[in-house]
Parts: C-alpha cells; structure tokens; sequence
C-alpha cells in the first residue's frame, strides 16, 4: 500500500507542528498595549449610536430560527419575553451584530461569546471547592476581547435597571465593574502563565464580602444559595437527569426540549410511513 504523498517504501514522517508563539517581554507588551490605547482610545468605547443601515433585531432572530429545532423557536421567543433581561440572554447574536461596528484594539482572544451576568455562577474545582466564575461557554469564539466586557457591562445595566436602581447607582455599579476588570487584568499582566491558569474566585471569598458589604437579609439570602450550591454534585445531578432502563441510566426525557434519539427516529418513520400510505 502506499501512502499518499510520500514515496513508496519510506514511512510517513511525523506530523507537523504548529510554530511555538514568539515570547514577547513584558515591556513589549505593555507598550503595544498603550499603542492601541491611542489608535483606540477609551473614550471611543463611551458612546453607541445605531447606524442607519442597523439590521432589525428580530429578523436576526428570524436569521437564527431558520437553523434550530423548528418546535423549539416558540419556546425560546417566550422565554425571551418575559423580560427586558430575558430578552437580553437570549440576543447574543443581536449584540454581536452591533458590536461589530464598534471600536476595537485588534487584540483577539478566546471569548467567551456571551459573557452576561446570568452566565456566571459556582461550580466545584476538582478539589470540591466552590468556585465562582462563567459557566457557560456553548458559544465561544474568537474575537474581539472588547467584546466580552461590553456584554457583561451590558447586561449588568439591564439588570439594575430592571431590578428598579437608579441611574446614578446604575453607573456607579458599572463603573465598578470595569474597574475591577482593568485591576484584575493588571494583576494577570505581572503574574506567570501557570499561575494565571490557577488564579480563582473561591465563593468563600465572595461570601465574606458580602457579609462586610451588604445587608443582614441580602447576606442571609446569599448564604441559602450558596448552601444549595453545596448540595448539588453528580450523583444528584444524574437521579434528575437521567432514568435507569434495563440496568442502564438514560437521559431522562423532558418533550420538547430533551426526546431520546430513538424516539425521533420512530416518529420520523411514522411520518414517513403514513406519507406513503396517505400517497397511496
């Protein structure tokens, strides 16, 4: 047999690896950064005003609804809504869309594509600490790093907003967020590449804030989800999930949103089978 692309009787080499990233010093770093600050500067990202030609929001949705489960688009357009920030959630390619036209530095990086305040939340490390960070990265892509604040600051305004703060509180909420965003990433800038891969947000930490920060309610109230976050692992999350059919656990059916693939084949042969009895 020979191999494509290579002579008769000579093994294929080994694959090709892929260039190593060029090794960039921190000073270097620090001043493409500020280079991009001035063709880019923070100012620009102030402001957003719709450009004339702006797709329509809803036939983006519409764009999007050609390729999902056609039973399920009813279920998502209610869900969305309920709620300015239901709406919000569910507009990620909205958002992208007028993000698009925005000002940008040209760094790239992984995004994670819809990084709004709901998308957050704790989870257990390996080592069965609570953490607290995104959770949800079924659309990331590369992009934009702009991209990523923006959504997360636009969502927390939807949030206060609809949770009735006032404008000035509104801002002052933002402004924090930003800023905590801009301290953190000074903080990564100075640290090593492993050590920025383990940094984290223990909810221990974050319960502690709380307790110093907010009122005695708020805290009680942070305190009982915290302790059903405890609560939640595996051997719970798979007695809700699934069921147990011939001594095998199977995903628990939930119509329309969870159908076993078995029942989508025999629906589809039933379909097909009274199509060509009806053509009879």
């Amino acid at each position: 047999m020979t191999t494509i692309g290579h002579k008769p009787g000579r093994a294929p080499g080994p694959p090709a690896r892929a260039a190593p990233a060029r090794y960039i010093p921190p000073a270097d770093r620090a001043a493409r950064g500020k280079s991009c600050r001035s063709e880019t500067p923070r100012s620009s990202h102030a402001a957003w005003d719709a450009p004339a030609d702006r797709p329509d929001p809803i036939a983006l949705l519409e764009e999007q609804a050609a390729e999902r489960v056609r039973e399920l688009v009813p279920i998502r357009y209610g869900r969305m809504s309920a709620s300015p920030f239901a709406f919000y959630r569910g507009a990620a390619y909205v958002m992208a869309s007028d993000l698009a036209g925005t000002p940008q530095t040209g760094i790239r990086v992984q995004l994670c594509g819809d990084a709004h305040l709901a998308n957050f939340g704790g989870f257990a490390s390996p080592e069965r600490q609570l953490l607290f960070d995104l959770n949800d990265f079924d659309e990331t892509l590369p992009g934009p790093w702009e991209w990523d604040v923006k959504r997360l600051a636009a969502s927390v305004a939807v949030a206060a907003r609809e949770n009735g703060f006032k404008a000035k509180r509104r801002k002052a909420i933002i402004r924090q967020l930003v800023g905590e965003y801009q301290r953190a990433m000074r903080r990564f800038a100075t640290m090593k590449t492993v050590d920025v891969w383990y940094a984290r947000a223990s909810v221990s930490e974050i319960q502690e804030l709380v307790r110093s920060k907010a009122s005695r309610s708020k805290s009680r109230r942070f305190e009982k989800t915290v302790a059903m976050g405890r609560r939640k692992d595996s051997t719970r999350a798979l007695a809700k999930l699934t069921v147990t059919s011939n001594g095998e656990a199977r995903i628990r059916a939930d119509p329309p949103l969870i159908v076993p693939i078995e029942d989508l084949v025999d629906s589809s042969r039933a379909r097909r089978s009274s199509s060509t009895r009806a053509s009879c």
